[in-house]
């Protein structure tokens, strides 16, 4: 009798179980999955004990739950990996990681040297840096300090001091003169940079070996260990008959010239991340607070939600929140990308991070730490830098097999200059050049790093780019179709006209509507009720009033059932208009926003009045529709409004398609139809109706003006209501991908020519060391040229 090995039991927390039943269901959903002995839960606890084979996923138990109908809770940890060099490093990391029992996910990006682990509750964080540390790299919390570390750049001004002589005497050598150092001399200056500089290289490298895996150091150690051994063979063997050709020159220029090229691309790298830097630098270290009427400073961290916070002329507003005394213009370009200053007065919301320009202002604050904007907007540009474009997940296959192909071509050098009777001085020499010239780490930094530059320019022109799967998408948008109201429109109608049906009382309407919608946030009844107030009416009181999706509201008004709503509703109700009927065409052609006052006894209903409201297209809107055409984009409007109002501002914007009086839920049944005729949609919206079809699209657009709900369905937000951002937003993606391929071009082009050139001797191992270097260089500052990009 045999028994299987056991890997140490797992919990999991389940979220969503109420009974008896669900235990049953995850138990049984738990115990389906291959390598799985046992499975318990508790509904007490909310716990689930796993018991399972070692080759079994902690990914594959979180998706059995899920398909049993419950989630799994995760945790979300985020380390600095210290270390990493190149695309076979992110391997190896994501590799040691994903192996911990428990971890769901794991995802590094080396041009941010962060690793994003996903794992189940029972997972510490020790436990991770420990498997980080394991495969032979450093990992610490983002919260804990670094090491202190000298300056970077003195490895590289000391290494090329003592590279220096070496290679000096072979450039002057071309004008007659011969200054070459004593053989013993070079090996004692090469040795000091082999071993005391290079070191790093032989850390790493070994690491690789000991993981069974290869990596950008291992080349560099190989490469360079080799011309090192050569030319002290060569100086042992002709001591004796004079100098012969050594070649330290090469190994310690090698050394000093990726040393360069590192600390060249780790100062690019840091560019990348102004962005984030400078969101951070909007943080305002101290605010004064007024309590018990007396105004003292205090450190940002001790106020509380609540707080008066005065924020004087020049200073940066310290906390999110609305003005209750005063009035100013603030500076929120950092921010929304807003060029111009806003002007602030009692009652308007103001925002952490941003500069108050002329007026002292109170601030009652309703949001602090993690729960500003700008916390919030901090997060998601760092999310969306950390992770990983669907293209990154192809170029780390490649990398994957990368360095065990270099090093068979460098075996294969060797064998084929030996066998050609070129002997093994050349042969080695030519497999140094192929080992030196291979760069997987250029490979590695094309996507991440144009990333980071792509959604880092984007934020601060007011574009928020949540994920990279979004910004790599969107470039390909063919068809954006809007929302109208608070999208296109300034989402602030107002009643223009109350039409009561033939011997009716048009005030008598107007309250009884303002009846139905004295609870409602919708901006049709705020402009009844604001309308109301202005004629100085009182609204009627109104019971069991109750929402009809898509179509208005229904409740009791001094005894009488009426309902509030579109032509839909007035049509299912077959309420006839009457002689109101040619005054909703009138209105309807005017692009006006016509609801139905209607009465229900019993079985039947008839048409109390009519209410026309209007609202504004924003100035910005024909601006952006014209700029999607420039594109080839196509453009929709989706809208619950009637066809005639559609139809009237989709002809002053330009607007290709128009689908007037769609319910909510069609909305994303109407993206799905776009999709499957072969678009890539991106849906643009501001509204919580919107939501389903921000998820439905390729790409969710949302208007940062409008609800969370949107803001958190879709993969972009709009921190200002502009809609000249969509074309610009997408202008950014077509960019950034551009930027990629191009990068990625490059990466692959060095190798591609540069491999075979030195296979056949062609290039010397110095100039390969150079252009290795100069590849990574080349690709990182590739990515800041997106630094230049500005919104039209």
């Amino acid at each position: 009798m045999t028994s299987t090995a056991l890997a140490p039991p797992l919990s999991l927390q389940i979220d969503g179980m109420t009974c008896a039943s669900c235990v049953s269901r995850v138990e049984k959903s738990l115990r389906a999955v291959p390598g799985v002995q046992q499975a318990s839960v508790n509904l007490a606890t909310e716990q689930a004990t796993v018991q399972a084979a070692p080759g079994v996923a902690a990914s594959a138990l979180a998706a059995a739950v899920h398909n049993a109908g419950y989630d799994v809770r995760q945790q979300q940890t985020v380390l600095q990996i210290e270390g990493m060099t190149c695309a076979s490093c992110v391997s190896r990391v994501e590799k040691a990681l994903a192996r911990i029992p428990g971890v769901t996910a794991a995802s590094v990006n080396l041009a941010t040297e962060r690793a994003t682990v996903q794992a189940l509750s029972t997972v510490p964080v020790a436990t991770l840096r420990a498997a980080v540390e394991k495969a032979g790299y450093g990992a610490r919390s983002l919260d804990a300090p670094a090491a202190r570390q000298r300056p970077t750049w003195w490895p590289v001004a000391a290494s090329a001091a003592l590279t220096v002589p070496l290679v000096a005497p072979m450039l002057v050598q071309p004008f007659g003169v011969h200054a070459m150092l004593d053989g013993w001399i070079q090996l004692v200056l090469a040795s000091l940079v082999q071993f005391i500089f290079g070191a790093r290289f032989y850390r790493a490298g070994w690491m690789a070996v000991r993981a069974g895996t290869g990596n950008m150091d291992l080349l560099v150690a190989l490469g360079t260990s080799a011309a090192y051994g050569l030319s002290i063979y060569l100086l042992v063997l002709h001591a004796a008959h004079g100098m012969p050709h050594l070649y330290f020159e090469a190994s310690a220029s090698v050394i000093t010239l990726v040393l360069l090229g590192k600390w060249l691309e780790a100062r690019a790298k840091r560019q990348t991340a102004d962005a984030i830097r400078a969101l951070n630098a909007l943080r305002p270290s101290t605010a004064r607070v007024r309590r018990d009427g007396v105004e003292t400073d205090v450190p940002v961290e001790q106020i509380v939600v609540g707080d008066l916070v005065v924020v004087r002329p020049g200073e940066r507003v310290p906390v999110d929140g609305a003005i209750v005394e005063g009035r100013s213009h603030l500076d929120e370009s950092l921010i929304t990308g807003e060029s111009l200053p806003v002007a602030k007065a009692e009652g308007d919301r103001v925002t952490g991070g941003s500069i108050n320009a002329d007026g002292a202002l109170l601030v009652r604050t309703d949001a602090i730490g993690a729960e500003t904007l700008l916390s919030r907007i901090i997060r998601m540009v760092e999310s969306a830098q950390a992770a990983k474009a669907p293209i990154q997940r192809i170029v780390d296959r490649v990398s994957a097999v990368f360095v065990p192909v270099v090093l068979g071509v460098a075996a294969l050098t060797v064998v084929g200059w030996v066998l050609a009777g070129a002997g093994w001085e050349t042969a080695l020499v030519n497999a140094v050049a192929v080992l030196v010239i291979a760069c997987p780490c250029a490979l590695g930094l094309a996507t991440p790093t144009a990333i980071m530059a792509g959604t880092g320019v984007a934020a601060q022109h007011g574009i928020l780019i949540q994920d990279a799967q979004a910004l790599e998408l969107a470039h390909g948008v063919t068809t954006v179709a809007f929302d109208k109201t608070g999208t296109l429109t300034e989402g602030k109608p107002s009643l223009v006209a109350v039409l009561p049906a033939a011997g009716g009382d048009a005030d008598a309407v107007l309250q009884q509507a303002a009846a139905l919608q004295q609870r409602s946030e919708h901006p049709l009844a705020r402009a009844v009720l604001a309308r109301l107030q202005a004629q100085g009416l009182a609204a009627a009181e109104a019971q069991d009033v109750q929402a009809l999706p898509g179509r208005g509201l229904q409740g009791r008004v001094g005894g009488l059932d009426l309902a509030l709503g579109s032509g839909r509703l007035q049509r299912e109700w077959a309420a006839d208009a009457g002689a109101l009927a040619a005054e909703e065409e009138r209105l309807a052609g005017e692009g006006r926003t016509v609801s139905w006052l209607l009465q229900r006894d019993g079985s039947q209903a008839r048409v109390l009045g009519l209410l026309a409201f209007g609202d504004a297209i924003k100035p910005a809107a024909r601006d952006a529709v014209a700029r999607l055409h420039a594109l080839g984009v196509k453009t929709v409007m989706l809208t619950g409004d009637n066809a005639g109002s559609a139809g009237s501002v989709a002809r002053e914007l330009g607007i290709d398609d128009v689908r007037a009086e769609v319910l909510p839920g069609d909305k994303a049944a109407i993206v799905q139809q776009l999709r499957a005729a072969g678009g890539v949609v991106a849906m643009v919206g501001d509204g919580i109706n919107d939501a389903p079809a921000l998820a439905a699209a390729d790409v969710g657009i949302a208007m940062a003006t409008g609800t969370d709900v949107a803001m958190q369905t879709a993969g972009v937000t709009l921190m200002r209501g502009d809609p000249r951002l969509v074309p610009a937003a997408l202008d950014v993606s077509r960019r950034t991908v551009a930027t990629i391929r191009r990068g990625l071009f490059w990466a692959f082009a060095y190798n591609v020519v540069g491999i075979p050139l030195a296979a056949f001797g062609l290039l010397n191992p110095v100039i390969a060391g150079a252009a290795m270097a100069l590849s990574s260089v080349s690709v990182v500052a590739n990515a800041l040229t997106l630094r230049r990009w500005k919104a039209d």
